[in-house]
């Protein structure tokens, strides 16, 4: 059954292996995924360790529920400390790569040292052995998993890999499966290089017993029929994410040109009706694909209709390709874009993190705070299609000395280049914002500054926040699985209320990544999806594990304060710059320029985004400098940490 997957032990230094089971109490006190590799972070990382030294510990994981008949359990996790921002490294992916893992009969993977040469793993059905990896490195993204697939005499393998930006040990180095899912953000395909580890390759046959198979797959038949009958993932069927982009541009809260304006005009070739057109010239009517166990098919697959590389196949993009190549380098072409995003995809780099990294330099260029001299010659003026995609290739490669700068991440870059660069990198912790503007909206702004991994919109965000949902309906969602009856408001440009949604928020996207399952399936667009009561039913059907929503909601808090104490462990500060729960001052400073009436002329009120945290922080259990309370620690069964328990 799912709960005997077991944990193994890989070190690359010494080709030891160990493997063992994971203990129930450990399972109920964490579950698994994101939560179970938080604990293990803690506990096999030591303090100040540098992230790419062999001592860094990298983990892979599954949910407890991948490769159940829980829908939408495809979740690949991977953790360990980021060379981006020298705090929690974590990111997430979806794809066929976990629930193949739980088929070969694991559930979490903790590496530790580093090869003499390339190596990958090999998992198969128990198994696990340390194979030669030279006669790949260098491949692209799509080479590597093909080559392993011929290397081990089977097309059923799926692989976690790096591709050449993990080998040059650029910092936002993704982790990647199949042709676009990507572990993005916080550099974790970097750590796999720095590692000499190629791949992880994963080939299951083994059972997995469902302890109450009727009951799941009724419920599960509820839940898939709860999951596509949300309008929003019916608009993602046909339109994948990009139309989240669409609407979010025209009502101005996507960055252009860093952070100088809030709305791409000129945007009618990167409109997801015209990237859903493309999709459909090149694949056909049929061109929707998505991950394993899931029915909404949120991504499109197409094939680059111009240019050099005209003809290429590739998936996406998501809307933050849109944002990462049109919109903050003011480049709004889809040609630009597609190219864009099938490069990223085959060098393993953060499109997030390239597209923000890549028009900050366009911003200093513009203002001369850079010439020529440090582009080597490139013309970075905004717009220019070609400049954007040769940056993309050189930070791959660390062509020149701009490229290079940028390679190790905008804050060291920023010290590299001096002259008040800094005050142009808009970022939290080290990792550069998506391509959105959260001026108008509090809630989100105290959502990307406090998130445990930087600048983020997947780990806390409350989006419906913009759904001006009535009071009535917020309370029932923000109210369970634990009661709150304190202020809430429909209106998002207020600011009482939001630190509950965005405590709320995070538990919630805690609680699907220790299950396995996807954000798109749970209160993050959509405000009637499945959240904690349907978590405890699919939990107990699927596994046998018989958990309250209050205990689920209890492990998720747990499971974040693990990543608190990481942070703290690594240097966080509440109010630090570099590494705090602060933003960039351009958000207090700068009011927005375009867009709607509600947008034009926003700021962030800086003493209000002030109260927020201290607020935040007392729901979470921290002081007033955002280091969890002793009482805290004890509620959670934390304060023995670390325990080394597994």
């Amino acid at each position: 059954m799912a709960l005997n997957r077991k944990i193994a032990y890989i070190d690359l230094t010494t080709g030891d292996i160990e493997i063992k089971p994971i203990p129930l109490e450990v399972r109920k006190k964490f579950l698994g995924g994101r939560g179970l590799d938080a604990y293990l972070l803690y506990n096999h990382t030591k303090k100040g360790c540098n992230p790419l030294g062999p001592a860094n510990t990298l983990l892979i994981s599954a949910g407890i529920l991948t490769a159940t008949c829980a829908s939408a359990t495809a979740r690949t996790h991977i953790m360990a400390k980021s060379p981006l921002t020298g705090l929690l490294g974590s990111t997430n992916m979806g794809g066929f790569f976990a629930p193949e893992l739980a088929w070969a009969g694991f559930h979490h993977l903790v590496i530790k040292g580093k090869a003499e040469h390339p190596v990958y793993i090999s998992i198969n059905n128990g198994e696990i052995e340390i194979r030669d990896a030279r006669g790949i490195w260098g491949k692209s993204v799509t080479d590597t998993q093909w080559a392993i697939r011929e290397d081990l005499g089977d097309e059923e393998v799926k692989s976690c890999v790096i591709g050449p930006a993990g080998e040059n040990l650029v910092r936002f180095a993704n982790v990647m499966t199949g042709i676009k899912n990507s572990g993005g953000r916080t550099g974790m395909g970097c750590v796999m290089g720095s590692k000499n580890l190629k791949a992880v390759s994963a080939r299951g046959t083994l059972d997995i017993q469902i302890a109450h198979p009727v009951e799941a797959l009724d419920y599960n038949k509820r839940f898939i029929d709860q999951i596509v009958s949300a309008k929003v993932n019916q608009t993602q069927g046909v339109l994948g994410t990009p139309f989240i982009w669409g609407a979010t541009n025209c009502w101005g809260g996507v960055r252009t040109r860093n952070f100088q304006y809030n709305q791409c005009e000129y945007a009618d070739d990167i409109e997801p009706e015209r990237i859903d057109e493309i999709a459909e010239e090149s694949m056909g009517k049929h061109h929707m694909t998505g991950c394993f166990g899931c029915q909404v098919h949120c991504r499109a697959q197409y094939k680059i209709p111009s240019g050099p590389l005209a003809g290429k196949y590739d998936e996406g993009p998501e809307y933050t390709s849109l944002g990462a190549f049109g919109a903050e380098t003011d480049t709004p072409r889809a040609e630009t874009v597609l190219t864009g995003n099938y490069l990223v995809n085959q060098f393993g780099m953060d499109n997030l993190e390239t597209g923000s990294l890549i028009s900050w330099a366009m911003e200093l260029y513009e203002l001369g705070i850079i010439t020529e001299k440090e582009t080597d010659g490139l013309d970075l003026s905004w717009g220019n299609d070609k400049a954007v995609l040769e940056m993309v290739e050189r930070i791959c490669y660390r062509k020149g000395w701009l490229a290079d700068a940028l390679a190790d991440g905008g804050i060291p870059a920023s010290k590299k280049i001096g002259k008040k660069s800094f005050d142009y990198l808009v970022q939290v912790k080290g990792m550069s914002n998506l391509h959105s503007d959260e001026r108008p909206t509090p809630a989100l702004a105290l959502n990307v500054a406090t998130a445990s991994r930087g600048s983020d919109h997947l780990r806390s965000r409350p989006a419906i926040d913009l759904y001006h949902l009535p009071e009535k309906v917020l309370r029932k969602i923000y109210g369970s699985p634990v009661p709150y009856d304190g202020p809430l408001s429909s209106e998002h440009t207020e600011y009482v209320g939001k630190p509950w949604q965005v405590f709320w928020q995070e538990n919630c996207f805690m609680g699907v990544d220790i299950l396995g399952i996807c954000k798109y399936h749970t209160t993050f667009l959509g405000p009637t999806l499945p959240n904690f009561e349907d978590w405890s039913k699919v939990l107990y059907y699927n596994t046998g594990l018989e958990m309250t929503p209050e205990e689920i909601w209890e492990v998720a808090w747990r499971c974040n304060m693990m990543e608190r104490l990481f942070n703290l462990r690594e240097g966080l500060t509440r109010n630090d710059l570099e590494k705090g729960d602060m933003l960039n001052h351009r958000y207090f400073d700068e009011p927005c320029k375009r867009g709607a009436i509600d947008v034009i002329g926003m700021t962030i009120d800086k003493k209000k985004f002030v109260k927020m945290v201290d607020e935040l922080y007392k729901h979470q259990g921290l002081d007033r400098e955002g280091v969890p309370k002793k009482e805290t620690l004890k509620n959670l069964g934390l304060e023995n940490e670390p325990s080394h328990l597994l």
